[in-house]
């Protein structure tokens, strides 16, 4: 391996930003359209050969979006099937009637336009957070380094590599450093690949360990993975239950409306000898409130202002149901850095093992923080501890912070030795290095010190470099149990990559770390608590020094930890474990998946909280996959949810978010199905009897306004906090069926009693006021069920929406409008009292349906 040279310099050569592990090839000839280039260009495209290929069209031309293009967003709110169906009867309705008979029209309109402006808003909140979280990939050009836009790639371009990285266009290796990547996005084998020069990448993988660069052989729809991997990190309308409820729900209302509808036209325009404008009217009266119009329209708002709320938040939703499905999780799986703690670790004790010599481990270690010039938060630790051109003295409490220039320590094209990262030690040469893998817990370096004397060095957990019977691991222990973390220096024996390098290593020097707590996390962890989530920890390090930092946070069960490497490979058992303990160490990439899956086979709705390589595959998996925004590429590409402000503490907004959603599209779909049931069993009942239908479409457009249009729109956007339940459409419908049904009883009885009564001229209008009267007092009494429990705008709403209605009656020039007038006494007070035994009746079925199904 290409050797580089430790002093105190720290210096960069220039025209170089991360390790070109090739010598200088040759000048590239011209490339052909869409023919891979040759791999080994170190400096890259100059800026001439870029402009070449974009005037060709060899541009990453992939459209990546966040949301629906504007157009698409009109077209799904207006083109609707029941948008026809409403707009051919308001079509009939303007030749037909009166202007008051359609108004449902313009209702229909007035609808359609808040759905576009509300999602519209949305759009525009996203599409600016997804330029925020957009990944920048590291693009060589003229032999300088600079982050670009995905979009600016062009066929030939050397795109550099680092941990976390995601491979964005397809390409040939051109540079390795111990370059490992993970394809089990695109072929679901979990196993890192190691891949050397000339070795193809597919877009769609990221790196796990190491670094290179690879030259683009296939940009744009060339690369059909990078269209994949646009899919998955696109905003789109995936599986919602919420939304396959509404679907199932409107399929059966079809199914129901139609026979209906066909048999309440031949009742109406056949079988009675009525005026044909006024049976016309009536048949369109009794089709329009069938349809939950309103339904489909007040989910997609809730929605879009959802979204537009968490933007305002820095929360990126990248798929809109993640809401919705992060409030049904029951368990939180967190990764510890980066979500409980800050990146940052601070090294305040170095203890050096078996009479090491305490300047010699502390050059070991600033040579070994020299040899990554990608470090982990824990090298980079160590690496401010010991800056460049300090003393051999160990820092009393983390060192002087000193800032590690990227990409130092970089070949040159003849093989001459320059200075590494971070500066080092003078005379001291890297002869190999080994970045750090998740899987095997250790990072390693090689070097040829300044007399000569070769070395090979192990940096990592001690539990898994020492054996179990090692007395130092009981040192170690009272360490972890302060939550502090713990690092081994050991020297091996041979080879880096040797097979038994960990174990034949030698103890030198404990590295002691402490964590930076986020100081929202214990908050964070106390509302997931209340809210009967459980939370489970699941960390790379210690499980003993993870408890001790969540129990710092006020985790309960923190002191339930188990070590994944005892973790049972059964999956039944597995969950029983998952079930039984709360904190979780030393768990590999492919562990963290296993345990997402375990506990999903027992029911559980499960998130998984990361930000690192080794928590994409377990994010994927999971129900719903939150990343933070200074997470790698691939962490945010896979999560549905990213926390651009990088705080936990963000989460239970994103939960009660979702919660606010859930619950209160629950209770307006109780209000719209039960007007869709009475409805349909008013025309059933019409048609069995051979009667006028009683409604004109003014006094449905009236009612429906006043007992669910206005007050669904305040519900459904109020505050929420009731946990989010399964099973979205069996729970509506049964409050939806027995509330219909009694409603459309009350209101038929009276409408009968009303023929009998009345008789005449004007008889028709009489009894139609009657029976409007009936059906807005049984559906006002379902409202007030529904907007429990009160508060004083709740109450305010029911109050005012009768008021409304009071108005319309008494008010001379609304009574004409409306065709409502209430005649004589009796029949008045028969249809209240009729009312008032429909709302004890229902009263009494909501209570037994909340008792024997639960709400």
């Amino acid at each position: 391996m290409t050797q580089r040279a430790l002093d105190s310099s720290g210096e960069q050569t220039p025209g170089t930003s991360r390790p070109a592990m090739i010598d200088a090839g040759a000048e590239l000839d011209p490339v052909h359209p869409m023919e891979p280039p040759p791999a080994r260009r170190p400096d890259g495209l100059s800026t001439a050969e870029v402009a070449e290929r974009v005037a060709r069209g060899e541009v990453n031309d992939v459209p990546v979006r966040s949301s629906r293009s504007v157009t698409e967003i009109v077209r799904a709110n207006v083109l609707t099937r029941f948008n026809l169906i409403i707009g051919v009867l308001w079509v009939i309705m303007l030749f037909v009637a009166p202007i008051q008979d359609s108004l449902f029209g313009f209702v229909i309109v007035a609808n359609t336009g808040i759905g576009i402006i509300q999602e519209w808003r949305a759009k525009k909140t996203l599409d600016s957070l997804a330029v925020i979280g957009e990944a920048k990939p590291t693009v060589r050009r003229d032999g300088a380094a600079a982050e670009i836009s995905t979009s600016e790639i062009v066929l030939g371009d050397l795109i550099e590599l680092g941990p976390g990285d995601k491979v964005v266009v397809d390409g040939t290796v051109a540079e390795a450093d111990s370059l490992e990547i993970d394809e089990s996005l695109l072929t679901g084998e979990a196993d890192p690949v190691v891949k050397q020069a000339g070795d193809p990448v597919m877009s769609g993988s990221f790196v796990v360990a190491g670094g290179g660069a690879f030259t683009a052989t296939k940009v744009g729809r060339e690369a059909y993975a990078a269209q994949l991997a646009e899919e998955a990190s696109r905003f789109t309308l995936v599986h919602s239950e919420l939304r396959s409820g509404i679907s199932t729900i409107l399929k059966y209302v079809t199914w129901m409306m139609v026979p209906t509808a066909i048999g309440l036209i031949i009742s109406q325009l056949v079988v009675k000898d009525n005026n044909f404008k006024d049976s016309v009217a009536r048949t369109v009266g009794g089709i329009v409130p069938m349809i939950p119009e309103g339904l489909v329209l007040l989910t997609s708002v809730a929605f879009a202002i959802g979204v537009v709320r968490l933007g305002r938040k820095q929360c990126l939703v990248q798929e809109l149901p993640a809401i919705e499905g992060l409030a049904r999780v029951d368990v939180v799986c967190l990764d510890k850095t980066g979500t409980l703690t800050e990146g940052g670790m601070d090294v305040t004790e170095v203890r050096p093992l078996n009479g090491s010599d305490e300047a010699y481990v502390t050059r070991v270690l600033r040579a070994f923080g020299s040899s990554d010039p990608r470090p982990n938060a824990s090298l980079q630790a160590i690496i401010d501890a010991y800056p460049a051109g300090g003393g051999d003295a160990p820092p009393a409490g983390g060192g002087d912070a000193r800032p590690v220039a990227d990409g130092a320590g970089l070949p040159a094209a003849d093989g001459a030795a320059l200075p590494a990262a971070g500066g080092g030690v003078e005379g001291w040469t890297v002869t190999d290095a080994m970045p750090f893998s998740s899987a095997r817990k250790y990072s390693g370096a090689a070097f040829a010190e300044a007399d000569g004397t070769a070395s090979a060095w192990l940096l990592g957990a001690p539990d898994v470099l020492l054996s179990e019977d090692d007395a130092t691991l009981t040192e170690i222990e009272h360490l972890n149990e302060q939550g502090l973390r713990v690092l081994l220096l050991a020297r091996a024996q041979g080879e880096l990559n040797a097979p038994g390098a960990a174990a034949g290593a030698a103890p030198t020097a404990l590295v002691v770390l402490e964590q930076r707590l986020r100081p929202d996390a214990g908050d964070t962890l106390a509302y997931f608590a209340d809210q009967n989530v459980a939370t489970k920890v699941i960390s790379g390090d210690n499980a003993v020094s993870v408890g001790a930092v969540a129990g710092k946070l006020g985790l309960a069960g923190a002191e339930n930890t188990l070590d994944a490497r005892r973790l049972p490979t059964d999956p039944d058992e597995m969950a029983t474990a998952m079930e039984q303990n709360a904190v979780f160490g030393r768990v590999t990439p492919q562990q963290k998946r296993d345990m997402v899956a375990a506990l999903q086979s027992r029911g559980h709705t499960v998130a998984m909280t990361g930000d690192g390589v080794n928590d994409v595959l377990a994010l994927k998996d999971a129900d719903i996959g939150v990343s933070m925004g200074s997470g790698s590429e691939a962490t945010r590409a896979v999560a549905q949810i990213v926390l651009l402000n990088n705080s936990f503490a963000t989460l239970p907004s994103v939960v009660a978010e979702g919660r606010r959603v859930i619950g209160n599209i629950t209770r307006v779909a109780t209000l719209f199905l039960t007007k869709t049931v009475y409805s349909v069993l008013l025309a059933i009942l019409v048609v069995c009897t051979q009667v006028e239908y009683p409604f004109l479409p003014r006094h449905l457009t009236l009612l429906s306004t006043l007992t669910i249009g206005v007050p669904a729109f305040f519900l459904a956007l109020a505050p929420n906090k009731e946990r989010a339940q399964p099973h979205f459409v069996r729970r509506v419908m049964r409050y939806a069926i027995p509330s219909g049904v009694i409603a459309a009883t009350a209101t038929f009885t009276t409408y009968l009693v009303a023929r009998h009564h009345y008789s005449g001229e004007g008889a028709l209008a009489a009894e139609t006021s009657a029976a409007t009267l009936t059906l807005f007092l049984v559906s006002m009494w379902v409202l007030a069920i529904i907007a429990r429990p009160y508060t004083w705008w709740r109450v305010g709403l029911v109050a005012a929406m009768g008021l409304g209605f009071l108005i319309v009656l008494v008010v001379p020039w609304l009574q004409d409008f409306f065709a409502l007038k209430l005649v004589g006494t009796t029949m008045p007070w028969t249809a209240v009292g009729i009312a008032v035994a429909a709302a004890a009746l229902l009263e009494f079925v909501w209570r037994w349906v909340g008792r024997r199904f639960g709400m």
